[in-house]
């Protein structure tokens, strides 16, 4: 295991919307393998949520029919360690402390 200690938990709480209401925004877990469609990966960045997809097979190939409109609306990419991460535009990825 990586030297990384990931605190779901943590992530989840900071992922509250602008009124401070705590479950409105989630982490989906999921696997980016070409089984689900984009429009599913849409739907849930479009709804506020944060997507943590396992990248199975090309990462180009697999997110392409969603990573450009998810870019145009202010979301964010990152590809980390096999992992896609997928934000909407209200949230960022902060990459500082991966070295």
């Amino acid at each position: 295991m990586s030297g990384i200690d990931l605190d779901l938990q943590t992530v989840e709480e900071e992922l509250d919307d602008e009124d401070g209401e705590e479950g409105d925004s989630r982490v989906v877990l999921g696997v980016l393998d070409g089984t689900t469609p984009d429009e599913e990966w849409l739907a849930v960045v479009d709804g506020g949520d944060t997507l943590v997809l396992d990248v199975k097979g090309d990462l180009n190939e697999l997110a392409a029919g969603f990573a450009r409109d998810v870019s145009e609306a202010g979301g964010d990419l990152m590809h980390f360690r096999g992992f896609l991460v997928v934000t909407p535009p209200d949230v960022s990825i902060d990459a500082s402390r991966v070295r």
